[in-house]
């Protein structure tokens, strides 16, 4: 199964771009972040015509998160992160494909931080630690992905000197994304690799992609039965190269049916 991650700046705005990425690369599920649509406008007739199922979770102008899949039925599990329920941001969504649970988010940026959205930030980390422990001990693979707006490590910024009062990189955003690694979640590209530079974001001035001055921010957590069917992973970089294309590229990982 290959399992791919996108947040695509706008799904309607860049819709040829996401429609050419998945004709090209053919993913089997794809976890798209930042609709910036509302749910009924989402477009879902493109989308079936392009081979792909979908449930989405969408907000006027902000956030939103879907699920596609390719063929395969998809059971939608939830559309909400527990913990708060007057969070009322489009930035989680969990559905089932093949016996494999999904989980598709887009954490809270946090800047500027310190200030009310870094703690925006923090609590919904804390909400997702608090899940993530009840997920992990399920009795079937589970693979949460999705741009979580951090920067685990130096490796994984450019110049990190530049970032260090950024909500992205903050020492409290770090500490919360190692706390889920310490349950025992397996961040799948630094598994496969471990020491080189891997960027999923170049922002769109001072020609960063053209120089590769760029961030990972887009991941992958495996719980223990999808990290043991891991066989690839990587970033299809090329996409942000393209025209009207959104400051993320993709990134995808395959994991054995079996």
């Amino acid at each position: 199964m290959k399992i791919a991650t996108y947040n695509v700046n706008g799904v309607n705005g860049r819709l040829p771009v996401l429609l050419r990425w998945l004709q090209e690369t053919q993913p089997d599920v794809a976890c798209l972040q930042e609709l910036k649509a509302p749910q009924d406008k989402f477009p879902l007739a493109a989308i079936q015509e392009a081979g792909y199922n979908a449930i989405w979770h969408g907000q006027k102008s902000w956030n939103g998160v879907a699920i596609l899949t390719r063929g395969a039925k998809i059971e939608e599990v939830r559309r909400d992160l527990p913990g708060d329920e007057e969070d009322l941001h489009s930035r989680y969504i969990e559905g089932v494909v093949n016996g494999v649970l999904i989980c598709g988010l887009y954490l809270p940026n946090g800047n500027p931080a310190p200030g009310p959205k870094f703690d925006y930030k923090l609590k919904w980390f804390d909400r997702l630690i608090a899940h993530a422990a009840r997920l992990i001990e399920l009795d079937m693979p589970v693979v949460i992905t999705g741009d979580f707006n951090v920067m685990p490590t130096e490796l994984d910024v450019y110049k990190p000197e530049r970032w260090v009062d950024d909500a992205l990189f903050r020492p409290e955003t770090r500490a919360a994304f190692q706390k889920l690694l310490d349950q025992g979640w397996v961040d799948a590209i630094r598994k496969l690799y471990p020491d080189e530079v891997i960027y999923t974001f170049w922002d769109y001035f001072r020609n960063a992609y053209g120089r590769n001055a760029g961030l990972r921010i887009d991941h992958f957590l495996l719980g223990p039965k999808a990290a043991g069917r891991l066989k690839a992973g990587g970033v299809d970089r090329q996409v942000r190269g393209w025209e009207k294309t959104s400051d993320h590229g993709p990134v995808w990982i395959e994991i054995a049916d079996k």
